[in-house]
């Protein structure tokens, strides 16, 4: 059994087909999803998501909320967000973290954001959804000022020296469709390299979709449905049986998130 450590099940995106969607992830060997919504305003639909299919839910403000083209979120939201982490005892904080990728990147709101709700996981004891692009030595500077319990560092495209210092921190590396590219060597390499005790897989659906669906950059769209034949390909870097690396990045996301 597999668990998409990384999803955006509560997008528009998968408005038309999502009970579909659940339940083929569900045949196809996908125990769980952790849903990540990425700004307050899709918070009440995350809850909604949580309880119709029971996934593991984070909630946090996404840096390109806070920065960038499609900035809608002002300062009162941290309070928002720690007023549903109260209520809703979600198993995580996220996706939160860093893009200094995006125009109009605005660093110092992205770090106001970032270690109020780095402040937040602490506070509850939390693992944390890390988005790090183009940011992983500032996302380590705030990581060691701020201590959390751990996480995922999504999507993650640093270099190995950097990865041993969020393995370092509690943090554990997520691997997904840009992996299963044969041109993304530098991911792979990381991939193979990377203690397994410290990789999950992940969709991030509807986003990244994986080298069966087209080229790299596809518009098409992700979905869990895909994660154990994403699960597949990566296990095939890593040189080891599918069904051993499913169980070995199951039980990581359980002992991170302290499932029981």
């Amino acid at each position: 059994m597999w668990i998409d450590s990384h999803c955006h099940l509560d997008s528009s995106a998968f408005d038309v087909d999502r009970d579909a969607v659940v339940a083929q992830s569900r045949a196809a060997g996908v125990a769980a999803i952790v849903n990540l919504p990425g700004h307050v305003d899709h918070f009440a639909q995350a809850k909604a998501t949580r309880e119709r299919y029971g996934c593991l839910t984070g909630y946090g403000v996404h840096p390109m909320w806070v920065a960038g083209p499609h900035s809608t979120s002002n300062r009162e939201d941290i309070a928002t967000v720690r007023a549903w982490v109260e209520r809703e005892n979600p198993e995580l904080i996220g996706e939160i973290g860093l893009d200094f990728f995006i125009p109009d990147a605005n660093q110092r709101e992205q770090e106001w954001f970032f270690s109020e709700q780095l402040k937040i996981a602490r506070d509850f004891d939390l693992a944390v959804s890390l988005h790090v692009r183009r940011s992983q030595d500032h996302i380590l500077k705030h990581l060691r000022r701020i201590k959390v319990r751990g996480g995922f560092a999504h999507a993650f495209n640093g270099s190995a020296q950097q990865a041993a210092e969020f393995i370092k921190l509690g943090f554990c590396l997520g691997f997904g469709g840009t992996a299963t590219f044969p041109q993304a060597q530098r991911i792979r390499a990381l991939l193979h390299d990377v203690p397994l005790e410290h990789v999950v897989v992940e969709t991030d659906a509807p986003d990244i979709p994986p080298s069966f669906l087209g080229t790299m950059g596809s518009t098409a769209r992700n979905s869990p449905v895909y994660l154990p034949q994403i699960g597949h390909l990566l296990a095939q870097v890593r040189g080891i049986p599918a069904g051993g690396f499913a169980a070995a990045t199951t039980a990581t996301v359980h002992r991170v998130l302290a499932l029981g």
